[in-house]
């Protein structure tokens, strides 16, 4: 039996604590050891949940721990991900049970897959990625790690996000657009071109915007 750490336990790692129970393999595979975050306040009012185990540095990486990343921040999680692993961590994917994955899909470790998305076949999908709720992931898109697709946002078919992508709600990435590395898709916009590395875009059809 493995044991599931889930590193934060904010509003987001309180939605993969749910997330994980209702995943293939939970109570038989993995239970939930516990949240790793270094907050010490970050479940004060919230009752129900395991136990903060520790700071995230200062967690002790035990055989059979796995590991599973809810830090909302692309870059911030890739910063703590990397670290984790050189310490020896490895990354289990969680995937609820309500939804859906289609024939061929590629998906990397540590990845997290709410309830109701939709991914559609010969897609690829990078490690330490989080699909939210009703998000729509078109045939053949491509996803590089530690990206973050919002709920109710889709990826048209072919469609490719580079690493440390941030694609916020309700958001639509038209067919064939590529989205640079660790850039910014702002809610509700509809991106028809393609997106420079590092940059931000919002708005009908997207343009970017500040620097």
């Amino acid at each position: 039996m493995k044991h599931l750490i889930i590193v934060g336990a904010g509003g987001m790692g309180r939605c993969a604590f749910c997330i994980a129970r209702e995943s293939a393999g939970y109570g038989e595979d993995f239970d939930i050891k516990g949240f790793i975050d270094d907050n010490p306040h970050s479940l004060d009012g919230f009752e129900n949940y395991p136990p903060l185990l520790s700071k995230i540095d200062d967690y002790r990486i035990e055989e059979d721990d796995v590991f599973v990343c809810s830090v909302g921040d692309p870059k911030a999680k890739r910063t703590i991900c990397q670290k984790l692993k050189a310490r020896g961590a490895t990354f289990k994917s969680i995937i609820s049970n309500k939804a859906y994955v289609s024939q061929n899909v590629e998906i990397g470790e540590g990845c997290i897959i709410a309830e109701f998305a939709m991914v559609c076949p010969d897609v690829v999908i990078g490690a330490n990625t989080l699909i939210l709720n009703f998000a729509l992931i078109g045939h053949d898109c491509k996803i590089g790690k530690y990206c973050r697709i919002d709920t109710h946002c889709t990826m048209v078919g072919g469609t490719e996000l580079e690493e440390a992508v941030l694609v916020h709600t309700s958001s639509v990435i038209n067919h064939n657009v590529k989205v640079g590395e660790g850039a910014m898709v702002g809610a509700c916009s509809f991106v028809i071109m393609n997106v420079k590395p590092g940059t931000t875009v919002f708005g009908n059809p997207a343009r970017k915007i500040g620097g």
